[in-house]
């Protein structure tokens, strides 16, 4: 046989035992290709906007590379120790370690390179799609086209035949370094097995879980006022990331076997076939891919998060908007909104009016605040809020004593907790008003531009605010004390309206706000995070799951032989197969479950920065990353079926 022809039906048996290994090639380099070309296609302008838009996209990209680089290594890794054995008997028959790495690097050539190309074409394909998706995301109107960008195949060629080069250098230090003898044995060695649970391993699982629970708990008293100076609040999340890793580590390295260990004991050592082939298993392989299950768990943990964050962000965009404008337009001159109104009217567009006198006042609320404000730079006893008055509400009537609070953001909430009722002091330049705090309402009156930041605003009776209107303090003023709410009656002809406000050049106004403007322009500053994220994500979760299901690969011909004895000791194919069902379970299962935990206790601690929703774009994600991830499980069952048909 020539050389020619080994490498052949080398590359042939390769490209049929490692299928999906080619299909994560092609699968990676489409994404990497199509990706890159959002940076150059020339309709991407209005999608970037910005110098940060563009700037997110080339930051994911090489993000992108990393993760793609990272998989490709790992994968090449576990090819070539399976094919040790062939390595030696290559050197057994008399071939220099020089010429094996030239036919392994050929086969390779054609294996990487059949799939990059393939992969480029698939991804010149999607192209088009992508950017519509994204387009449809981000709410930019442009056209998408098909076109072929020569800078971002050049960049894609670049980046994949370094890592084909570095993946080739590893490969040719391999087997230098290895002797005959070391390579009928590597691959025996991969997987560490131990035949009892140890003290050692019995405290590591205690601690693992004890680290992971320390981690939730912290992170659910993050914003709960118990860390109220920044470097709390630093040195909390550095305590949070530390203790989830190392706990999920100890896990992986002992809880699991510890907890396995104690069912064992519980049966007595009586374990039916189904938990010889799941928990036996799995009892003496977790320990050795610890540290391969803590990178996969934690970064899906992440990709969860960050497009569960950015979700609820994109979720929660008109409900933030409205919570910032009451009303569709908010305007704070008089001329200004007679000009809007007159072309609104000159359009056919009716419309409703709210005109409110708002004040600044600085308010004490140290008695109804609800915690520790020591090392804050708010000071409790002199807060500025803006103030109206009650006559400016329809259903709400107070006496002279009483003061409500209304639309107090989530977020100050968090950080500043007030109570139900107590007394505060309303101080004007010379006078103090002693008055009654009697509660909070949600709604929303007037606009952001005069509430702080998201402080409350307080209503009081018309004779307070007269005193507090004579007694002002000048210095507190905002630049205009007259909030006009102006609402469309026919909620069709919003955009109609929006567009004669940008027109009129009221978009440029810091004081002046467009209800929908501000949610159109929170759903494509998300929108593009929630693409790019959802890009890595998909792209780790296809290359993790590749992952696993290599190590699946690896497995099963390892225990091929357990399955011939248990054949002939009377157990039937369906037997096996449903304890392989049972052990994917916990072998894709257990990072899964515990990814979804981390990232869950990470979104429900700072949910709130990003929006007003958080259960339905939460669960969305998680059931969506769930249902992309079972797929790898499903799969490696199914290659299970065939080795075990095979070793019957």
């Amino acid at each position: 046989m020539s050389i020619n022809q080994l490498i052949f039906r080398n590359l042939k048996k390769n490209l049929k035992n490692y299928y999906l290994y080619v299909f994560a090639l092609i699968f990676s380099s489409a994404l990497y290709f199509a990706f890159v070309t959002l940076q150059y296609d020339p309709s991407m302008d209005p999608a970037k906007g910005s110098v940060k838009g563009a700037a997110s996209i080339k930051a994911a990209s090489i993000l992108l590379v990393a993760i793609v680089a990272i998989f490709i290594f790992y994968a090449n890794t576990i090819f070539i120790k399976r094919r040790s054995k062939e390595i030696g008997l290559f050197q057994l028959i008399g071939m220099t370690k020089d010429k094996i790495f030239r036919i392994l690097s050929v086969e390779n050539f054609f294996l990487y390179f059949g799939s990059l190309f393939l992969g480029i074409f698939a991804g010149f394909s999607v192209s088009k799609l992508i950017i519509m998706i994204l387009f449809k995301i981000t709410g930019v109107e442009g056209i998408a086209t098909l076109r072929l960008s020569t800078n971002a195949l050049i960049q894609t060629l670049i980046v994949f035949c370094a890592i084909y080069l570095f993946i080739m250098s590893l490969n040719y230090v391999f087997i230098k370094r290895q002797s005959i003898l070391s390579l009928f044995a590597v691959k025996s060695s991969t997987e560490a097995k131990i035949k009892k649970v140890s003290i050692l391993e019995m405290i590591i699982g205690i601690a693992g879980i004890g680290f992971i629970l320390l981690g939730y708990y912290i992170s659910s008293k993050l914003f709960s006022g118990d860390f109220v100076t920044m470097f709390e609040l630093l040195i909390a999340m550095i305590v949070i990331l530390t203790s989830v890793i190392i706990g999920t580590y100890l896990f992986y390295k002992g809880s699991v076997s510890f907890i396995f260990h104690i069912i064992r004991k519980k049966k007595n050592g009586y374990l039916n076939i189904n938990e010889v082939l799941s928990l036996s298993s799995i009892m003496f392989r977790m320990k050795s891919n610890a540290v391969l299950l803590t990178i996969i768990t934690t970064v899906s943990a992440l990709a969860i998060g960050l497009l569960s964050l950015s979700y609820i962000s994109y979720y929660s965009a008109e409900k933030s908007a409205e919570d910032y404008v009451p009303a569709d337009f908010s305007i704070t001159n008089i001329e200004d909104a007679g000009r809007f109104k007159d072309a609104l009217l000159a359009k056919g567009i009716k419309y409703s009016e709210n005109i409110i006198d708002v004040i600044q006042a600085n308010v004490n609320v140290e008695n109804i605040l609800d915690m520790n404000m020591e090392g804050m730079l708010i000071d409790p006893r002199v807060m500025t809020l803006a103030v109206i008055s009650d006559k400016s509400t329809q259903d709400i009537q107070l006496s002279p004593d009483e003061t409500l609070f209304t639309g107090y953001s989530d977020i100050m909430q968090k950080f500043m907790h007030l109570n139900d009722s107590g007394p505060i002091e309303l101080m004007g330049q010379q006078e103090v008003i002693p008055q009654q705090y009697i509660g909070m309402e949600k709604d929303t009156i007037v606009s952001g531009y005069f509430r702080n930041g998201g402080m409350p605003t307080a209503i009081v009776d018309e004779t307070v605010f007269q005193r507090l209107k004579d007694d002002l303090d000048p210095s507190i003023q905002k630049k205009t004390s007259i909030y006009i709410g102006i609402n469309i009656l026919d909620q069709d002809q919003i955009k109609a309206a929006n567009d004669i406000y940008k027109e009129i050049g009221f978009g440029d106004m810091r004081s002046y706000d467009s209800r929908l403007e501000m949610s159109n322009y929170q759903k494509q500053n998300m929108g593009l995070m929630m693409f790019v994220v959802g890009f890595l994500g998909l792209t780790f979760l296809i290359t993790s799951g590749c992952i696993l299901y290599f190590k699946q690969m690896d497995e099963s011909e390892d225990e091929r032989s357990s399955y011939t004895i248990l054949r002939k000791l009377g157990f039937t194919q369906g037997d096996l197969i449903k304890g392989i069902q049972v052990k994917q379970v916990f072998n894709f299962g257990i990072p899964l479950v515990v990814g979804l935990c981390h990232s869950y206790f990470a979104v429900q601690s700072g949910w709130f920065f990003f929006g007003s929703e958080l259960w339905t774009p939460m669960i969305l994600v998680m059931v969506l990353y769930t249902a992309l991830y079972s797929i790898f499980g499903v799969l490696s069952v199914l290659h299970y079926k065939k080795v075990i048909k095979e070793a019957l």
